[in-house]
């Protein structure tokens, strides 16, 4: 068999930040201050999101995973220095610990205005803040295979990204709470398996013939066939920490990617699950993030999700070193040793039982490598 060429699985990582106030540590709206400075040194890279308290960054279209790795730490840091020179903080957690959204004032823009005319309290109280992962491929019918078979690893990713166990000054008894908030949108959740990119448009212009959706970013699946770029887009996973954090999902979910395509130009396919099934995963991974477990379909059994973790680890590892991500991938072993954020986001909390000090926390980290 030809050697496979992974060159088209490029990256593109979306990151939403909270804006926080030093002294209250409450989400702040910096009035589209920091997005007007960062568009001065980093264009479109950055922009503004629904709420006035979120910033979202996006990077290049990257070759592989050291760019952006250097792409994400530059972000970052571009952003972060541009809040603290305005007076602010930056953070990175999957919702605020204990800042209300009643309070928080809506950017006045088009499609935002559209989305809250037609969403109302549901998209008024999504405060939340994600990571999106994007992965090059080579054209539409592959990249609805790929995202048909990747379905059944949302719930194993999105374990290791937990990180957001309070809402509105409550411990929620979640690891991720955010998808929770976010379930109040319509067009959510695990996308059901479409046989053909054909099956797939078919869906999308019966929703835009019927004034469903104008188009088909209004699609918030956990994963979707992106419908304006080739690619395979991941959007389950709440926002990380930290950088090292971001760039090692980021890895894991192109090694999905390329380890599916290699199994597809052999002629073999992973199992595809219904969506009922997967749906049971999603729900565990929210609620016990990696301390929990799951359910292996092929042997119709529970098991402890850290041991999965590992298995899916296993059956990507032949595609890491062609991808050149092995360094990005290892640092899920650290995050299964040490905790995901919703952890130490947690143990933070048990010091004091002050909300302050988590948030307090989670700006310390959001320059950490």
């Amino acid at each position: 068999m030809p050697n496979i060429n992974y060159k088209h699985f490029t990256l593109g990582v979306e990151e939403e930040y909270m804006v926080l106030d030093p002294e209250s540590r409450e989400l702040k709206s910096h009035e589209q201050k920091i997005v007007t400075e960062g568009q001065k040194i980093i264009k479109d890279k950055v922009k503004a999101e629904m709420h006035q308290a979120v910033v979202e960054v996006g990077t290049d279209i990257c070759k592989d995973i050291e760019e952006a790795h250097r792409d994400v730490t530059t972000l970052r840091t571009t952003i972060s220095q541009i809040a603290d020179s305005l007076g602010y903080w930056m953070g990175a957690s999957g919702t605020h610990p204990f800042s209300h959204w009643e309070s928080q004032l809506i950017t006045d823009h088009v499609r935002y205005n559209q989305i809250v005319n037609e969403l109302q309290e549901a998209a008024r109280s999504n405060l939340i803040f994600g990571l999106h992962v994007h992965v090059g491929m080579e054209d539409r019918k592959m990249a609805i295979h790929i995202a048909n078979s990747a379905r059944y690893f949302l719930p194993h990713v999105y374990a290791l990204s937990t990180n957001s166990p309070f809402w509105e000054g409550r411990k929620t008894g979640y690891k991720s709470f955010r998808t929770k908030v976010f379930d109040k949108f319509p067009r959510t959740g695990i996308p059901d398996y479409f046989e053909s990119i054909e099956a797939y448009d078919n869906y999308v212009n019966i929703l835009i013939k019927t004034n469903c959706i104008d188009n088909a970013k209004k699609i918030w699946w956990d994963l979707r066939v992106h419908p304006f770029f080739n690619t395979v887009e991941f959007r389950i996973c709440d926002v990380p920490m930290t950088i090292n954090e971001t760039i090692a999902i980021t890895a894991l979910f192109q090694a999905i990617c390329a380890k599916l395509y290699k199994l597809r130009s052999k002629n073999l396919n992973f199992i595809f699950y219904q969506r009922a099934l997967l749906n049971e995963n999603k729900w565990r991974a929210s609620r016990y993030g990696i301390d929990g477990s799951l359910i292996d379909f092929g042997k119709e059994a529970e098991v402890n999700t850290r041991v999965l973790i590992y298995e899916l680890l296993d059956f990507v590892d032949d595609v890491v070193d062609d991808l050149g991500s092995r360094y990005a991938i290892d640092y899920i072993n650290r995050i299964l040793e040490h905790g995901t954020g919703a952890d130490r986001q947690l143990s933070i909390y048990e010091v004091n039982n002050d909300l302050k000090d988590v948030v307090s926390y989670v700006h310390s980290q959001f320059l950490t490598q």
